[in-house]
């Protein structure tokens, strides 16, 4: 293993458990989600062999999940709130647009297919396009609860596959030249 992946994957050498918490963690954050929660995953796996990879995965999903419903059915109402307050107005202005963009791009793409332009908008792993972003914007189109987490879970299935693609090659191929 390179030195690189060593001392990143070191701060969290721990134990197993601190790593699969730091995964969950890092999940859990907008705009890094899975997208970033897999590659450090793999960095784990290849400090650490006892670190279980699938079992990772399933703690990433869970934790890019676990924000959606808060997301909403409260961040649309919270963002409307704090749009025109002093200190957290112009962040508050961002993502609300941020919404409004992406629900009107999936709008103006879908049509009818909405549900399949939001599993899609958030599965394909382009920056800002995420469970985070994908909820929001179904908030904000008024799309039926029901609809959209499913959207977003399948979404949320198609980047893990996306990006583990690109991981298991990258890192791969990484660590077959520096190995």
């Amino acid at each position: 293993m390179s030195g690189l992946a060593q001392s990143i994957a070191g701060a969290f050498m721990g134990n197993t458990l601190t790593q699969y918490i730091a995964c969950l963690i890092v999940s859990m954050i907008p705009l890094i989600e899975l997208r970033g929660a897999i590659p450090v995953a793999y960095l784990f796996k290849a400090a650490n062999p006892e670190f279980n990879l699938l079992l990772g995965y399933i703690i990433i999903a869970v934790g890019n999940m676990i924000p959606v419903p808060l997301v909403f059915f409260f961040a649309r109402k919270v963002l409307e709130w704090g749009a025109d307050k002093r200190v957290i107005g112009r962040f508050f202005r961002f993502c609300l647009e941020k919404g409004h963009k992406g629900g009107e791009k999936l709008q103006s793409k879908a049509g009818r297919g909405l549900f399949v332009a939001l599993m899609l908008f958030v599965g394909i792993p382009l920056p800002g396009t995420g469970a985070w972003t994908g909820t929001l914007a179904a908030s904000i189109l008024d799309m039926k609860f029901k609809d959209s987490i499913l959207a977003v879970v399948c979404g949320v299935a198609l980047a893990g596959i996306i990006v583990g693609l690109l991981c298991t090659l990258g890192f791969g191929a990484w660590f077959g030249i520096a190995g």
